[in-house]
């Protein structure tokens, strides 16, 4: 990996995604994952950030967008018993957990989809994906604390509702 001189370790991740979200296409979702993970963990990395959460539903937090390369970073946060829609992605993704601990369920296509593993991402742990409407997936905060993740998808953010997400089941 690369090192950059920073301000902070949110500055350093952000510059070290930029340089990922750059690379090959079919690379890309795994080298800002790597990215993501080398920051996602340490303790101040939102210092000085207000991201509040929302008593009804997760809340995305837009730490940056790149427009010209086409991504866009987020603070996702979880209170206790939120969770994503059962989806899959229209564009490449990438996270890591920041605190707290989240739930991924796989999910096998069908109708409806059906749950066929899952793990626990604890501080530090990264997930990734490419666009594919078969790679099925469900974020949950099952535990009794509020978690943080970081989220980079590839594509900007002012198209999120449209282009990010293909829902399956809520």
């Amino acid at each position: 990996m690369t090192f950059i001189r920073a301000r902070n370790p949110l500055d350093a991740m952000l510059a070290e995604i930029a340089r990922a979200a750059r690379g090959p296409l079919e690379a890309r979702h795994a080298a800002v994952a790597d990215a993501i993970g080398a920051f996602v963990a340490r303790p101040e990395l939102l210092d000085g950030r207000d991201c509040p959460c929302c008593p009804d539903r997760y809340v995305r937090h837009l730490l940056h967008a790149d427009d010209e390369a086409g991504y866009a970073v987020v603070a996702l946060v979880w209170r206790p018993g939120q969770m994503s829609p059962v989806h899959a992605h229209k564009a490449w993704c990438a996270l890591g957990v920041h605190q707290g601990v989240l739930t991924e369920t796989y999910y096998e296509p069908g109708e409806p989809p059906q749950p066929v593993s899952t793990r626990l991402l604890a501080p530090g742990a990264t997930s990734h994906g490419p666009a594919d409407p078969r790679l099925i997936h469900r974020l949950a905060n099952l535990s009794c604390r509020t978690a943080v993740s970081i989220h980079c998808y590839g594509v900007g953010f002012d198209r999120f509702g449209a282009d990010l997400n293909q829902v399956l089941a809520a």
